[in-house]
């Protein structure tokens, strides 16, 4: 295989950076992982590098993607912000070009999955579709007639922070009542750690896991408990999955799509996260009745569809 059917995708976390070699049919070929120095924007950018290199001793490419969780200016090349980095104005592409002689694509990592799953998982086949990545916040990625929606400015899609609650929650964005301080993985733990808190009979099965400590209860706990049967789990995701329902129902009004795919650990509760956010979903949907309804999927691609989505997006720079 020609070096244009490969290309390197990089996953760009604050914790770990993953990268791997990826075909056209969206197989990754290897991989190699390096921390990230998070709070130093030289260490990190060298880390990036550094893996880069490892993959390219042994496989020839065509160019890099990179995705980022952050603000990508419009040109894809520049990170003006990440809220995890200690990126302001970072000029990624430019300074990686220099460093390893072959052409790079930056991206924001919530739209470089929207575009793996579109591409190669539960929205492939579909071009209008909305990917939201359930995790410590809400992330999207929106693909309507099979493009990224990316915006003037290159920062569309952040639909974590749709106001719901006027005056709500304080979110870390700085503003009051964004979407995802209801309808996260966080929400979904603090909710649960509530419930054990005020009663604890009703949350057995989480005391029991979390070794009576209702301050220590994490999601993945939350999960165990509701698949089989810890009153409070289930209430908690009843509550997660009708926040997620409303939020859903407003993006179908503005943007059509013909499918959302959830992502991010939360989702590994399956049909106790998708029966109440599908209930939620048709009756906020205006119109209900006499439109058609998209259809909401689990993601098929796991935590490597950003690395996934960003070596494609490089095959089509």
């Amino acid at each position: 295989m020609n070096a244009g059917a490969r290309a390197i995708g990089v996953d760009i976390g604050g914790t770990k950076i993953l990268a791997g070699v990826v075909d056209q049919n969206g197989t990754i070929i290897a991989s190699s992982r390096r921390d990230t120095p998070a709070d130093d924007p030289s260490k990190t950018l060298s880390a990036i590098a550094d893996a880069i290199r490892e993959l390219t001793v042994e496989h020839a490419v065509a160019g890099i993607g990179l995705g980022a969780a952050g603000f990508v200016d419009e040109k894809r090349s520049t990170v003006m912000f990440a809220p995890n980095l200690a990126w302001r104005d970072e000029q990624l592409r430019s300074s990686l070009e220099g460093r390893l002689g072959l052409p790079v694509v930056v991206e924001n990592d919530a739209n470089a999955a929207a575009w793996a799953e579109a591409r190669f998982g539960a929205a492939r086949g579909e071009s209008h579709a909305v990917v939201l990545t359930i995790g410590t916040g809400i992330g999207g990625g929106i693909v309507l007639d099979g493009k990224l929606l990316r915006g003037r400015y290159g920062i569309a899609a952040e639909v974590g922070h749709l106001n719901v609650v006027p005056d709500g929650r304080r979110c870390g964005c700085g503003l009051q009542g964004c979407w995802e301080q209801y309808g996260s993985g966080r929400a979904l733990v603090q909710e649960a750690q509530e419930q054990a808190a005020v009663s604890p009979a009703m949350a057995v099965e989480l005391l029991k896991l979390a070794d009576g400590r209702a301050e220590s209860i994490t999601g993945e706990m939350v999960t165990h408990a509701a698949k089989v049967g810890d009153v409070a789990a289930l209430q908690c995701f009843d509550e997660l999955g009708r926040w997620l329902g409303r939020g859903i129902a407003q993006l179908a009004a503005i943007l059509d799509p013909g499918v959302f795919v959830l992502a991010g650990g939360v989702c590994a509760a399956g049909e106790l996260l998708l029966a109440p956010i599908e209930a939620t979903f048709r009756k906020h949907l205006t119109g209900r009745g006499h439109r058609p309804t998209a259809e909401v999927r689990i993601a098929e691609l796991g935590p490597e569809a950003g690395l996934v989505g960003a070596a494609d997006l490089a095959h089509h720079r």
